[in-house]
């Protein structure tokens, strides 16, 4: 494993080796209001979602992994190497064999409707008839309600703390504190540069939208809600997100966004196929075609900023997003 994210893990694991705990098994921990035990660090575990999986491949437990899926993006090209020892069960959501099959110790989930209550793939309830600790990131459920919509309703703003306690825990679970400690500081120091920088532009009323999909071309597209993870990005830069449902990714009319005329468009590139609109060339051909769009501000000025839709989850990759927003911010002027 090379680059940013290994260099940051070295040097900053070798300075707290010293002070590290392992842990002690039986590990008892609270996960979204589910006491769950571990009896021994997991074995066999199956990652439901790009982000666990992106997770415990900085953590170094690739090795304790036998599968993964649910994926948005291409795997950071530092954690390839550990991606190719590990079985893709598949690009979408699995199926509830497949998981099981493999026998699993631990399924991490980044999505509660993968394995609550709606159970997507399956419910806690029967991954734990097979004896199977089933785990959401608290990203997902602290401050939600993952009963309302298709992704869930914010009741609270997203917090960046539920992105440091869900890796912080899972390095407890898998016996990994040094790496879990140097991942959670390399972050938060790249985010306190980043607010640093984008506070010191000083831009006046900036406003952005936040588009991910649409199901169709022609039907409204799903854009970043008032209090998830995007607009915590935009807030964290002095950006007003000109979209203020609650729910994590509503659909919302063009005819709407264009009154709002927001400074700054984004716009998610991924490389699943499950709508039209998941093509960001699709996306860019539509925005400057549409008789709608083409004439919103961000779009006549090329205020359209690309992103890595898993920089747009409560994900390692949270900060590479917003660096890279902030770096777009320097247009606001033109």
């Amino acid at each position: 494993m090379t680059g940013p994210i290994l260099a940051a893990l070295l040097a900053l694991t070798a300075a707290s080796a010293v002070g590290a705990q392992p842990t002690e098994y039986p590990l008892t921990l609270d996960n979204c209001g589910h006491q769950l035990i571990f009896p021994a660090r997991p074995d066999n575990v199956v990652s439901i979602g790009q982000t666990t999986t992106e997770i415990l491949y900085a953590l170094d437990q690739a090795d304790r992994m036998a599968g993964n899926s649910l994926w948005f993006n291409a795997v950071l090209p530092e954690l390839q190497d550990q991606d190719a020892g590990v079985e893709r069960i598949s690009d979408n959501t699995p199926s509830f064999e497949s998981v099981v099959n493999k026998r699993p110790g631990f399924v991490p989930t980044m999505f509660e409707w993968m394995i609550g209550a709606q159970g997507a793939v399956g419910t806690r309830e029967q991954f734990a008839d097979l004896g199977i600790t089933a785990y959401v990131m608290p990203t997902d459920c602290h401050g939600k309600d993952n009963l309302v919509g298709s992704d869930g309703t914010r009741i609270a703003p997203f917090d960046i703390q539920t992105l440091w306690d869900s890796i912080g825990q899972m390095a407890i679970i898998m016996d990994a504190q040094d790496r879990g400690s140097a991942l959670i500081a390399d972050l938060q120091a790249r985010e306190a540069a980043v607010v640093e920088r984008a506070g010191a532009m000083n831009i006046p009323d900036a406003s952005a939208a936040v588009w991910f999909s649409s199901a169709e071309m022609e039907l409204d597209p799903y854009m970043a809600g008032g209090m998830g993870v995007p607009a915590w990005m935009l807030e964290r830069l002095g950006l007003r997100n000109v979209v203020t449902s609650d729910e994590e990714w509503p659909t919302v009319g063009w005819e709407t966004v264009a009154r709002a005329d927001p400074s700054v468009l984004v716009i998610a590139r991924m490389d699943r196929r499950r709508f039209p609109a998941d093509d960001v060339d699709e996306k860019l051909r539509f925005l400057r075609s549409d008789p709608v769009t083409s004439q919103m501000t961000a779009v006549k000025k090329d205020r359209i900023v690309i992103l890595d839709a898993e920089a747009m989850h409560a994900s390692i990759r949270l900060i590479d997003g917003l660096e890279a927003l902030a770096d777009a911010m320097n247009g606001l002027s033109r």
